[in-house]
């Protein structure tokens, strides 16, 4: 029996993630962001109460609102913290994955191209990267695998959120569109579905080719 547990699950990338994962899992808990605030750390402590042991982890959550730095305030601070950095890090060190495992963490392609209106999610975003960076060679000793997904202009509620005119912003992506949440979902599908392990540890950049860095 195989089980997995994808965190804000119920709309855009979570979901579609979940969609994908319920073809080949018996079991697929998808909290959506109102039945698990990862921002409230004692809704964290509860959820992994309930759900102490998983096959697969996939740490996803939405991003903060686009802001300037001088606009941002402690509070915006201390619950970004928790919502995009400390409850993951609470998720990997209390959340049981069984040996042969996976770990999927839904990052931004933002991490290596920071915009500077995201600097909230930019600077968590890169903070849980390096955190499971850090802890992948020890989960590889059980063969559990760890793979951070960095998308790029991907169709979803957060997207259209933050750009004004979804038109003129696809055709200036490489392949003129941005991408389908299904195609993510698919993904983490096939690399579970098809047992790849030695692909551990890494970023992969999910944006369609719009990213102009090399590495």
């Amino acid at each position: 029996m195989k089980k997995a547990i994808v965190t804000a699950g119920s709309r855009g990338i979570g979901k579609a993630i979940s969609d994908s994962l319920k073809e080949i899992c018996d079991e697929v808990i998808s909290p959506s962001s109102s039945e698990l605030d990862t921002s409230n750390l004692r809704q964290v402590d509860e959820f992994i109460s309930k759900n102490p042991v998983t096959d697969i982890l996939v740490m996803n959550t939405g991003g903060p609102p686009a802001k300037e730095f001088s606009d941002i305030t402690k509070n915006d601070w201390n619950k970004y913290h928790n919502q995009l950095f400390l409850s993951f890090c609470i998720m990997l060190q209390k959340i049981h994955i069984n040996n042969g495992g996976y770990i999927f963490l839904m990052s931004s392609f933002n991490i290596k191209e920071p915009d500077p209106k995201l600097i909230l999610s930019n600077s968590y975003r890169i903070a849980i990267t390096s955190v499971l960076k850090s802890v992948s060679k020890s989960f590889a000793s059980r063969n559990i695998t760890c793979i951070n997904i960095a998308p790029g202009p991907i169709k979803t509620d957060r997207l259209y959120s933050l750009v004004k005119d979804m038109s003129a912003l696809e055709k200036t992506l490489p392949l003129g569109r941005a991408g389908d949440p299904k195609e993510i979902g698919d993904f983490v599908k096939a690399i579970v579905e098809s047992n790849i392990k030695y692909l551990t540890g890494v970023t992969i950049n999910f944006d369609g080719g719009a990213s102009n860095y090399v590495l």
